[in-house]
């Protein structure tokens, strides 16, 4: 049996929503885990939650995977203007916030990482992933990045952090706003979410299986 140690990533507050679902679904599956592996593989999940920091998300993510070392990392977050699951294809070398973060930090046009290479695709299996989702009716879509803000500076180091490695997947998932009426033009409900990123986190696992370490998929 082949173990992958899985770490998930939510962030644990924003403002103005009552619901996070980027926090429900990262402490969601470190509880419960992902059920039906794929064969020959036991997953295990580690949850973190992150400050809408620039200064502080990363950091705290890392000393969890220093200290967890898992095959798959995936972080998330909120894109209040989604109407569906959005699996980020891209992340920039760029800082530039319409607004404070959480440390009233509002860094204007300014690279996360000076010198390092202007963007990064995700290591994810994005095709594969919406293939599922399109079995199970979860609305979801390739998203093009992750914004400027605090997520896609967390998404940019932890794909700065992955490229060398070749031993790790990384991506990033962001979720609509939480609503259990079924109407997903405001947003879907939290259980399909929890179970949209289990099946991420399934397609990764069967990825890894498949692929040489050093073949990461390029969505």
């Amino acid at each position: 049996m082949e173990r992958f140690d899985v770490v998930i990533s939510g962030f644990d507050a924003y403002k103005g929503v009552d619901v996070n679902p980027s926090r429900e679904v990262a402490q969601a599956l470190a509880r419960d885990g992902v059920p039906d592996p794929p064969t020959g593989a036991s997953i295990h999940v580690t949850s973190v939650l992150l400050p809408m920091s620039f200064a502080k998300a990363w950091p705290l993510l890392l000393g969890t995977i220093d200290e967890v070392r898992p095959r798959i990392v995936i972080a998330t977050g909120l894109k209040r203007a989604s109407r569906s699951i959005a699996l980020e294809r891209c992340a920039t070398n760029i800082m530039d916030a319409d607004k404070p973060d959480a440390d009233n930090a509002q860094p204007r046009r300014v690279p996360i990482e000076p010198g390092a290479p202007a963007a990064y695709w995700t290591q994810l299996p994005l095709r594969g992933i919406l293939n599922v989702f399109a079995e199970r009716g979860i609305p979801a879509t390739l998203s093009s990045d992750a914004g400027t803000y605090v997520c896609n500076s967390l998404f940019y180091r932890l794909l700065n952090w992955s490229a060398g490695r070749g031993d790790a997947l990384a991506g990033f998932v962001s979720f609509p706003t939480v609503n259990e009426s079924g109407d997903c033009r405001i947003g879907i409900p939290l259980g399909q979410m929890i179970t949209a990123t289990q099946d991420v986190v399934r397609s990764a696992v069967e990825y890894c299986q498949k692929a040489p370490k050093d073949a990461l998929e390029r969505a």
